[in-house]
């Protein structure tokens, strides 16, 4: 549903919103499967990312529609937003006048930080990989 959301910010229009959620939903059974397999949360998001970017490409005759900002869309809802909150919690609590344990909170900030980070560039990284192994040509 948040991918449909999301198409409706892109101004996807009413016919395409279930496309948008579609993609919404393959990216989560993907990353879903990758995690419940022990995968990180980096490589289950690359790999869900790849496979909306798949989807999306194979589709791309299919649909009257930009499949590229339909694969984003659909890998948007898995953006790390509690990775990153934590890492700005993590940031606030290291400018108390006097914190508690900072070496420990940086470190833990830092991972936080480092999570999003690499959870965000799998997510990149696996839908420009789909879109350039895929890419149509024009002689």
């Amino acid at each position: 549903m948040a991918a449909a959301g999301f198409g409706i910010l892109f101004n996807f229009g009413w016919r395409e919103l279930p496309w948008c959620a579609a993609s919404g939903a393959l990216a989560l059974a993907t990353r879903t499967i990758g995690l419940d397999a022990g995968w990180t949360q980096e490589a289950a998001s690359f790999a869900a990312a790849a496979a909306v970017g798949c989807g999306a490409k194979l589709l791309r005759s299919y649909l009257a529609m930009a499949t590229d900002a339909l694969a984003v869309t659909g890998c948007i809802p898995m953006v790390p937003g509690s990775f990153a909150a934590q890492t700005i919690f993590g940031l606030f609590a290291l400018t108390a006048p006097q914190p508690d344990d900072a070496g420990l909170t940086m470190v833990t900030t830092m991972e936080y930080l480092m999570r999003a980070v690499f959870t965000i560039g799998a997510i990149g990284a696996g839908l420009s990989m789909t879109t350039h192994i895929l890419r149509t040509r024009h002689f």
